[in-house]
């Protein structure tokens, strides 16, 4: 090699390098890359209480933005006709599970945080591990928790009230399988 060769080269490495260190946020778009939504579950509570196997599929690859408009009649009928509740806790849920996204109040103080926090007690929202989506959900629908008449306390609880094995204390923080 040569010493332009050899030069050029090392001009090349400090440009790339200085580069790759910036401070700017570059973003790389595609156009010609598509992606196949194959399933979404913001709160389990819709699609796995509420909706129909048949409806998983559309619901599934659907986007929020119809969710109010194809799910509320959904919501509403269930816990109108099959947990026999008063129309007010229809409406309730329809308006804080739609559309079915895990909202986070990125400004709200991270001790409120838990599932839909954020609409029922102006906190962060999000999930914690911890969180018992599942009682909390049947306790909406079925239990006291919006409306203390008409309830049916034994569809109200899963019980199953922790994991049988316990978190970890770092990254992923999820129980090993077994």
């Amino acid at each position: 090699m040569n010493l332009t060769t050899i030069s050029f080269a090392a001009a090349f490495a400090v440009a790339i390098a200085t580069a790759g260190c910036s401070d700017e946020n570059v973003v790389i778009t595609n156009p010609d890359r598509t992606y196949n939504q194959v399933q979404r579950l913001g709160n389990p509570l819709v699609s796995e209480v509420f909706l129909a196997k048949r409806d998983h599929g559309f619901h599934g690859a659907t986007a929020p933005t119809i969710d109010v408009a194809a799910f509320t009649p959904i919501i509403r009928g269930f816990v109108d006709n099959v947990a026999g509740r008063d129309t007010t806790v229809g409406k309730t849920l329809a308006a804080v599970l739609l559309p079915d996204e895990l909202i986070v109040q990125s400004d709200k103080a991270t001790n409120t945080a838990g599932w839909l926090t954020w609409a029922l007690a102006n906190g962060w929202g999000g999930r914690k591990l911890e969180d018992d989506v599942v009682t909390a959900g049947l306790q909406a629908v079925f239990g006291a928790l919006l409306d203390p008449n008409n309830t049916t306390p034994g569809l109200a609880d899963d019980n199953v009230d922790v994991n049988d094995v316990a978190f970890g204390t770092t990254f992923p923080y999820l129980a090993a399988a077994h």
